[in-house]
């Protein structure tokens, strides 16, 4: 597994033109999953960054990295990057497997948080910012771009809040062996629902609550699905293929004229790869393929490895035994057992875990099961991260009731400060 790519999705510009849709879906096809065993895991954990002596201030983007750029070496080798909002992500290198990344990925968190808290900033582990209305602060041109496209084609207040209002805990997996591309894909898929239910930690935006324990993946519904949506076609039994028809069925989004320009009516990279149409008065390369790619957010997005994205951030006591179960349900095969047939009633019900999370009675009823899969397999080090999932999940509580019983006994912006200083 290659270390996760930079945030802003940069690619080397080539002059090697598609000649055809065909020649891109060969291309996707070959490229997107990588046979080889399962075992290494990477993570990346986006944290909302607030002023703790005043939460409603967004830190600016020179405030930020001039913080990042003072940071000491840490030791788990994380990347530390600033997303449009100004949430810091944590991008860590594959580890030899999930124990290894969260002992990695846990060092480093305390380096940065560290870090910040000298400055007077605090970095807060939550699926949506629940007090700040949207607003970018990194002025990078891809993130401008984007801004412009998601409010041209009509989805910019959920474009805006995607990019500057949502934080998430992302699980990177091998493809694993080539012969079972296709059960692996569909139960990362079918792992969704369930595990958005478990981790489910933004019950309020901008301020309010809004009736959905993970406002992020209702963020994320309100985007073009031909952009968001899952990738799987009817059966799942070729993911390869699937991801080729899905990427070319997809609008693009920029182009580079040079720099990312928006495409604002709806062209199909298909029909830019066939010559139908034309985007910055020519036809598109590899190197647009393959930043075509970075512009398309599915649930389970393939890279020669698998991202797993759609995971609330969740609290420091937990995240640790989120990553766990989810790769462990996918990786231990008796365990990736249980999960196909706990999750097989839910495997498609995103919307209800995200407004119910653990209320639904069947996806309660999956996720104690799956949670209980991974709890037997735990090592040492992740029991009492594991113990603290279990009993919530048992109570049939999400991290989202937590944090909203905090905002309604003490006020959204005192919540938000107590996290910001680390207080459980």
């Amino acid at each position: 597994m290659a270390r996760t790519m930079a945030s802003d999705g940069a690619v080397e510009h080539c002059s090697d033109a598609l000649t055809s849709a065909e020649a891109a879906a060969q291309h996707i096809v070959e490229a997107c999953l990588k046979d080889g065993p399962v075992g290494p895991v990477g993570l990346e954990i986006e944290a909302h960054c607030y002023d703790m002596a005043d939460p409603s201030r967004r830190p600016g983007w020179d405030e930020l990295t001039a913080r990042i750029a003072d940071l000491p070496t840490l030791p788990g080798g994380s990347l530390v990057t600033v997303e449009p909002g100004g949430a810091v992500e944590l991008s860590g290198p594959p580890m030899a497997d999930t124990a290894s990344a969260v002992s990695a990925m846990t060092s480093d968190r305390a380096v940065l948080r560290a870090a910040f808290a000298q400055a007077g900033l605090g970095l807060v582990l939550l699926g949506a910012d629940p007090l700040r209305p949207p607003a970018r602060v990194n002025p990078g041109a891809r993130y401008a771009s984007m801004e412009r496209f998601f409010r041209e084609s009509g989805t910019g207040d959920a474009g805006a809040a995607m990019m500057t209002s949502t934080a998430s805990v992302q699980v990177n997996v091998e493809a694993g062996p080539r012969s079972g591309w296709s059960d692996r894909v569909r139960l990362a898929h079918a792992l969704g629902p369930t595990m958005v239910a478990i981790a489910a930690n933004s019950p309020l935006l901008g301020g309010g609550f809004t009736g959905w324990r993970s406002t992020r993946q209702l963020i994320w519904s309100r985007l073009d699905s031909a952009r968001s949506g899952p990738i799987l076609g009817d059966d799942g039994d070729d993911p390869a293929n699937d991801w080729a028809r899905y990427a070319l069925r997809a609008p693009v989004m920029l182009v580079h004229c040079p720099d990312p320009t928006p495409v604002t009516q709806w062209v199909p990279f298909a029909d830019w790869a066939d010559g139908r149409v034309l985007l910055g008065d020519r036809r598109p390369t590899i190197a647009d393929l393959e930043y075509h790619l970075t512009t398309l957010f599915p649930p389970v997005r393939p890279r020669g490895f698998l991202e797993v994205r759609y995971l609330d951030s969740v609290p420091d006591g937990l995240w640790p035994a989120v990553v766990f179960t989810l790769a462990t349900l996918l990786d231990d095969p008796e365990a990736a057992d249980i999960a196909a047939e706990a999750t097989e009633s839910v495997a498609t019900a995103w919307d209800r875990a995200a407004q119910l999370g653990l209320q639904d009675r069947r996806l309660f009823t999956a996720a104690n099961r799956c949670v209980e899969a991974a709890a037997e397999r735990a090592p040492v080090d992740l029991e009492e991260s594991m113990s603290l999932l279990a009993r919530s999940v048992e109570q049939g509580r999400s991290p989202a009731d937590d944090f909203s019983d905090r905002a309604v006994r003490y006020g959204v912006a005192d919540a938000v400060t107590q996290l910001a200083q680390g207080e459980l």
